[in-house]
């Protein structure tokens, strides 16, 4: 009895101690993964992306933190790159539509983009205002497209009542397989703004 109970003592820390170091190393290893967990998101879903970035002022109410405090239509009238996808715009008269939308995401043509459609044919699209609504609107998809869903997802439905398609990753993302995005993921008031080098033709 006596040698049984010193056996069942002498355990006794033993057991103990290998609770106490099973406790320790789980302790130890428990913070190692969130450091992975905190950098996998990619860095470019927190701003712009794209060469044509560096286009847009650095400050003032055309910059990306003053584009961020006017809905889409009056944060693109302030933005030098986007002065004929304004002007028609206002000639469609959807000023007020955009700026009252909430939550949707607009493929912006630069002026060079607008520049690509022969002059006769750029003029005769801005006099036909039923035309011209048809294409603009076309241009916007009502509901917000990250980065990531706009190479993943879709197609998107548009307000002009059709759909358009994306495609690519990182920095790279085409939309309607015609436009490329040269500077994507712009934030305004209401809509996330994709800037693209082609004007989109609804089918």
């Amino acid at each position: 009895m006596f040698r049984k109970f010193v056996m069942a003592a002498a355990l006794v820390p033993l057991a103990i101690g290998m609770a106490a170091c099973s406790k320790d190393d789980s302790s130890s290893s428990a913070p190692t993964p969130a450091p992975a967990a905190a950098t996998s998101a990619p860095a470019m879903a927190n701003g712009p992306f794209g060469a044509a970035c560096t286009a847009v002022p650095k400050d003032g109410a055309g910059s990306f933190d003053g584009m961020a405090k006017d809905p889409v239509a009056t944060a693109a009238s302030n933005n030098p790159v986007l002065s004929t996808l304004v002007a028609a715009v206002k000639a469609a008269g959807l000023v007020d539509t955009l700026n009252g939308a909430k939550g949707i995401t607009v493929f912006a043509p630069t002026n060079d983009a607008f520049a690509k459609i022969p002059k006769a044919d750029l003029d005769a699209v801005l006099a036909d205002k039923d035309k011209l609504t048809k294409i603009l609107t076309y241009h916007v998809v009502g509901q917000t497209v990250t980065p990531s869903q706009l190479g993943t997802a879709g197609p998107f439905k548009t307000l002009q009542g059709g759909t358009v398609a994306a495609s690519g990753s990182g920095a790279d993302y085409m939309v309607g397989g015609t436009a490329k995005v040269v500077c994507g993921n712009v934030q305004t008031a209401n809509a996330t703004v994709y800037i693209i080098d082609t004007v989109l033709m609804p089918m």
